[in-house]
């Protein structure tokens, strides 16, 4: 079966490819994990969580450019955790996820800088919004960085 989604409002444009939205959740609720150890090692060890922070980036910046569904977590979920799973509803474009994980690089970046330059609290601030946004996702089902694309489409097709 071909994951397909057809954009809104054109039922007869091509599909595009789909993802499975339980995916995405799944990689924010390891996200989630990270940033906590990364939050929770700040004080103590700042270098620890430079690296696990830096770790993080590398993983963001593999979902801002190949896809969420490209990323290890999300090659998790695909080989051993969807299959258990029932077929999602529906698909959802990959596209706002994909923007959530350049979001998320570059407060990884921002928290990797921190703590690797001694800018502990700078590092902590950028680690926990990271966190938040991880948390609203696997938990709530709310990608904040989603939102985020969806609003600047929104606001962009407005002034055109």
């Amino acid at each position: 079966m071909t994951d397909q989604v057809t954009p809104a409002g054109s039922p007869l444009a091509p599909a595009r490819p789909g993802i499975d939205p339980r995916g995405p959740r799944f990689t924010a609720a390891i996200t989630l994990v990270v940033f906590a150890v990364a939050l929770a090692l700040s004080d103590a060890a700042p270098t620890a969580a430079a690296v696990i922070t830096g770790v993080q980036a590398v993983l963001f910046a593999i979902g801002a450019i190949l896809g969420v569904q490209k990323t290890p977590t999300g090659l998790l979920f695909r080989t051993v955790v969807r299959p258990r799973l029932a077929p999602p509803a529906d698909l959802e474009d990959p596209t706002p996820p994909r923007f959530a994980q350049a979001v998320g690089f570059v407060f990884a970046v921002v928290a990797t800088i921190g703590f690797a330059t001694g800018a502990i609290l700078l590092g902590q601030v950028a680690a926990a919004f990271a966190f938040v946004a991880a948390f609203l996702n696997a938990v709530f089902a709310f990608c904040l960085g989603c939102e985020m694309y969806l609003l600047g489409l929104r606001l962009t097709r407005r002034a055109a």
